[in-house]
């Protein structure tokens, strides 16, 4: 049975390198890592199929916008019958540190567009996310407008870093499952000079 994990984004070009496409980012990684090739695919956006941590995956990439990212995961999931214990949604998220992930299952959309699509268009919540910190803009910037920017490149290296982790991350649900995850890379690195203790799996 498929795993669908879908990293979110916006597509084109101008948007490759924006905050609010991190989630796109660690997909691609997956596919890099696993020597798979995105297509088009009939879910509204590009697949890749293969093999991640001993299960069997679909890596998507909705070309829907972020706003509209349900149509295509929910049109995936219908297809492959699947339930949401079956889905990751890998998603930038502002009130998480530049750098800093995190691994969970359900909750609320935090006021992010594509996890609220895909809330809505699966009638619930309750399927894993790895939120991608991308921090909040300064006081006199608005949200909207931050994470439509690329990293600076003064962020460069935490964000690339963050993007390694986060493939790691899914790695390490699929293969040893949502706790093992959660205590692996919920917390900051070790030697990261941040609160060793912060984002324990039950915290």
């Amino acid at each position: 049975m498929f795993f669908v994990i879908a990293g979110l984004g916006n597509p084109g070009r101008a948007y490759r390198g924006n905050r609010h496409n991190a989630g796109f980012m660690v997909v691609d990684r997956l596919a890099q890592a696993a020597s798979l090739s995105f297509s088009e695919s009939p879910y509204s956006g590009w697949s890749a199929e293969g093999r991640l941590g001993g299960r069997r995956v679909l890596l998507l990439k909705p070309a829907t916008y972020m706003n509209r990212s349900g149509d295509s995961v929910a049109a995936a999931m219908r297809y492959f019958r699947l339930e949401p214990e079956d889905l990751l949604v890998v998603h930038d998220d502002l009130d998480l540190e530049l750098g800093r992930i995190q691994v969970r299952r359900g909750g609320g959309s935090g006021g992010h567009r594509g996890v609220q699509s895909i809330m809505d268009s699966l009638g619930g919540g309750m399927f894993f996310r790895l939120r991608l910190g991308v921090g909040r803009p300064p006081a006199e910037r608005e949200a909207a407008d931050w994470v439509l920017e690329n990293f600076s490149p003064d962020e460069a290296a935490s964000a690339q870093e963050m993007i390694e982790r986060g493939a790691q991350a899914v790695e390490t649900l699929l293969a040893e499952g949502l706790s093992a995850a959660m205590n692996r890379f919920n917390p900051w690195p070790v030697g990261s000079g941040r609160d060793p203790a912060a984002g324990k799996a039950g915290g």
